[in-house]
């Protein structure tokens, strides 16, 4: 029996999704995937959530369990296999990022990175404020607490349930990560808020997204999950 290498609770996860050309994709796109289209279209996520209660092989790291983390990832298939592609991954802490990168060679940074969650009468709102070059970046939902449960052909569902992560090697093989977790419920988006320097944090090539109104936005509730070791891919 495989042992998850990280358990945590992963909560309130915003995704913020928008359609992109495939070129802007092509050099993150591991080989033997493609990519993982709904209505025609390649899409990214700029995702942000807390990490609660971690744990690396079964170890709490003092100071080092609950963080926040705002990531940058698209859409793959691998066959009949559905996961995600990350382009960059932020938390506040240099040792989280370094050991992401050391045992995932997963694209992680350290950047002072905060977030908050408000509770009131019916409403949640969940703020996560990224200090970037010497910019505030803010991505804000606000969120009515009415939980419900989408379909699998929905949209919502479309982005926020995926069991697999690709990546790469550092001599450019694929990889391929088991992301365990059940089906998460979703909070009905109200509004949202997001001023963000796409091109200071992704390069310029992203710069763009700033005048683009997104596909889509989830806020999910989140769960427990269990992240497995990766394994390397066959080549295709």
């Amino acid at each position: 029996m495989t042992i998850a290498f990280l358990t945590a609770q992963w909560a309130n996860l915003g995704l913020i999704s928008y359609a992109v050309p495939d070129q802007l994709l092509q050099p993150y796109l591991p080989n033997g995937l493609e990519l993982d289209r709904r209505d025609g279209s390649a899409f990214v996520s700029l995702v942000v959530f807390d990490f609660l209660q971690t744990k690396v092989l079964g170890v709490a790291w003092p100071g080092f369990r609950n963080f926040a983390e705002m990531n940058l990832r698209f859409y793959v298939r691998r066959g009949q296999q559905r996961g995600v592609v990350f382009v960059r991954e932020i938390v506040p802490q240099w040792l989280v990022a370094t050991l992401a990168n050391v045992i995932y060679n997963e694209p992680y940074v350290a950047a002072p990175l905060q977030s908050q969650t408000q509770h009131s009468p019916g409403q949640i709102t969940v703020e996560h404020t990224l200090y970037w070059q010497s910019q505030t970046n803010l991505v804000k939902l606000n969120a009515s607490n009415q939980l419900y449960h989408p379909d699998a052909a929905s949209t919502e569902h479309f982005f926020k349930e995926h069991e697999w992560g690709f990546g790469r090697r550092r001599n450019g093989k694929p990889i391929i990560y088991r992301v365990e977790h059940p089906e998460w419920d979703v909070y009905p988006v109200e509004r949202y808020q997001l001023h963000f320097d796409w091109g200071a944090i992704y390069g310029p090539q992203w710069a763009w997204l700033a005048n683009e109104t997104p596909y889509s936005v989830v806020l999910a509730k989140g769960s427990a999950v269990k992240v497995f070791p990766h394994q390397k891919l066959p080549n295709p």
